[in-house]
């Protein structure tokens, strides 16, 4: 079903996908502007994810642009760490985007369920994610809002990168801030111009958020929050108990000067990612 989705949006004289096209199954997920179904096609029983959004909804946030560009961007998009947008079609009220099934979800649910991760879990997932990132970066998308909920885990336990709501195809330096409190670069903070830097930022912010359960600058306040990243004022608790080594991977990444933070392959060769990381790629059932 797959090359037949890409076929097909090759070329427009084919016949047009429907929600006939279609057996609908349980709700995945809910979201602002719509929800997620499983669904299987029916001739070929391949089971997908059915992304719908309300046509209301994005004309009364006039999100006609960023939809469109989240489309083209990850329908270009082929790693195995990128969930695959296979094709689109559209009624009188909705747009339903046809999306790769992760089975496992999204990797918060699994992050909140166990508390932290293990430096093996951990290091395994940010590989994959600067593996993924680097790909992207490539092919000048920066993604933007990289954060737990927009991880999803296959049946293998891979990981794939959700939403590209935010993400940006552009060689030049972007002004927009978006993405979510938490997870912002100090630049984007300040409302300065930014580049593929700010992912490698979230990168930092995630490994600590898998080890110690929680991101590194949370606070009661936006503006304290705000406050914490623009210092980067960092501090590592006592509990859990995390290796040197993957402190070290963390302070190198939550740099403020972005020209200073440690490149994705650097990550990739970092000795606490050489010794923690599965070179399969994959985490077996979370068990902390």
């Amino acid at each position: 079903m797959p090359s037949q989705t890409r076929r097909q949006n090759q070329n427009p004289q084919k016949k047009q996908w429907s929600l006939q096209d279609f057996e609908i199954g349980k709700p995945l997920g809910k979201g602002k502007f719509g929800r997620v179904y499983l669904a299987r096609e029916l001739k070929s029983k391949y089971i997908v994810a059915l992304k719908v959004i309300f046509k209301e909804q994005i004309e009364k946030y006039r999100l006609h642009h960023q939809l469109r560009r989240e489309m083209e961007i990850q329908t270009s998009l082929r790693h195995p760490n990128v969930l695959m947008l296979y094709g689109w079609f559209h009624d009188d009220e909705r747009i339903y985007l046809i999306l790769e099934y992760a089975h496992r979800g999204e990797l918060y649910r699994e992050l909140r369920k166990t508390g932290h991760l293990t430096e093996k879990q951990a290091a395994t997932y940010i590989a994959s994610l600067a593996q993924a990132l680097a790909y992207c970066h490539e092919k000048d998308v920066i993604h933007r809002d990289i954060k737990p909920e927009n991880l999803l885990l296959d049946h293998e336990g891979r990981l794939k990168i959700a939403d590209f709501g935010w993400s940006v195809q552009s060689t030049s330096k972007r002004h927009t801030m978006c993405g979510t409190l938490d997870y912002l670069a100090p630049e984007m903070v300040e409302n300065k111009a930014h580049d593929y830097a700010v992912d490698n930022w979230t990168l930092g912010i995630l490994c600590y958020e898998f080890l110690y359960g929680v991101p590194p600058f949370e606070a009661e306040s936006q503006t304290d929050t705000f406050r914490r990243i623009m210092k980067v004022d960092l501090s590592f608790p006592s509990t859990p108990q995390v290796s040197a080594e993957a402190k070290d991977l963390i302070s190198r990444l939550l740099v403020k000067d972005s020209s200073k933070r440690l490149s994705l392959q650097k990550i990739m060769e970092h000795p606490w990612i050489m010794k923690n990381a599965d070179p399969m790629d994959k985490c077996s059932k979370l068990d902390v």
